[in-house]
């Protein structure tokens, strides 16, 4: 079976933002973990992928819930409604699914929000400039979670006030939690780099990309965990 590091689109890129991620560690910048993009059946045709892609998250991304973000100078602003996985544990590569569950220390909401300002059907380009990510607002960790899956949560996004999503089925647009999260852990492997305990991940948007604009607000409700809320502004 042809393995997503096969794909010398996905070489060249991760190789290109991995450098990148290199230079902000070397240069004082705190990681965080990593994001993935562009999992769900369609999103894989249209990209002539088989697996999700993967970006980098930094701790100066976030910002805490209820902020305004300002969209000065950008293109295309989106945001992404997504489940967080927090780590306890490392995970290797070729880990099995139990390996896998044990790791997973807890599970909480974010909103990934991202500048599209590159055509996403172009991979590597895509993937050398991490795929869009700019800020982060995550919820708290869940651990009631902890080595669990998905079961008894449910996700309402609403927008300006008025609910534009509300679903429990988490996994249609993203791929299945364990597997996404050992799709990590191999692709960093191959590149030299290792899935940890600390790290979170965010797994991907759990609705189609919602296009913002300035005087919007966005809150996501994970429930029955606390909602977290952005506004945006010019």
């Amino acid at each position: 079976m042809m393995q997503a590091w096969d794909d010398p689109r996905i070489i060249n890129g991760m190789r290109q933002q991995l450098r990148w991620r290199r230079e902000l560690l070397a240069a004082g910048k705190k990681q965080l973990g990593w994001k993935l993009a562009f999992g769900g059946p369609a999103a894989m045709q249209r990209l002539q992928i088989n697996a999700p892609l993967v970006g980098f998250l930094m701790q100066d991304a976030v910002v805490t819930s209820g902020s305004a973000i300002s969209f000065a100078g950008w293109k295309k602003p989106a945001a992404e409604p997504e489940v967080t996985v927090y780590l306890g544990k490392d995970v290797p590569a070729k880990a099995d699914r139990k390996t896998i569950m044990s790791a997973i220390a807890g599970l909480g909401a974010a909103i990934e929000v991202a500048d599209v300002d590159h055509p996403s059907e172009d991979v590597e380009g895509t993937l050398a400039r991490n795929i869009y990510q700019r800020h982060l607002i995550l919820g708290r960790c869940a651990t009631s979670h902890a080595g669990r899956g998905l079961s008894g949560l449910n996700a309402r996004v609403i927008r300006n006030g008025e609910e534009l999503a509300n679903t429990s089925d988490f996994e249609a647009l993203t791929g299945e939690l364990i597997t996404i999260v050992g799709h990590v852990a191999n692709l960093l492997s191959f590149f030299g780099e290792k899935l940890l305990a600390g790290q979170i991940i965010i797994a991907g948007s759990i609705t189609p990309p919602i296009w913002v604009h300035a005087g919007e607000s966005l809150v996501f409700h994970l429930e029955p965990q606390a909602p977290i809320a952005i506004t945006f502004i010019d």
